[in-house]
């Protein structure tokens, strides 16, 4: 009987850095999200009256950062997947030779 090959227990640096970037994609709409409310959060206590020309300012730099933010995530999202030897294509036991 062939012993079961596992995979190795820590990951090499270029695969990590790559879920890493994956995973700061994954939060980066949900940052958006909270970011874009943070204007209604700083309402002066009072009268209630306030000035708007603060928070469109706002809302322009957060969306123009998101934007920037996710241009630089994308050449490191499109490059192709690094496959440990005997991977498949989902990451799981691949064609190998059961003698």
């Amino acid at each position: 009987m062939k012993p079961l090959r596992r995979a190795p227990l820590f990951l090499a640096p270029s695969p990590y850095r790559r879920r890493r970037l994956r995973d700061a994609a994954r939060i980066l709409p949900v940052a958006g999200v909270l970011l874009m409310i943070l204007p209604m959060l700083w309402t002066p206590a009072g009268d209630g009256n306030r000035r708007l020309s603060g928070d469109v300012i706002w809302f322009f730099l957060t969306w123009a950062g998101l934007i920037l933010t996710a241009a630089v995530f994308a050449p490191g999202l499109a490059r192709p997947e690094d496959k440990w030897p005997g991977e498949g294509p989902a990451g799981g036991k691949g064609d190998e030779d059961e003698d």
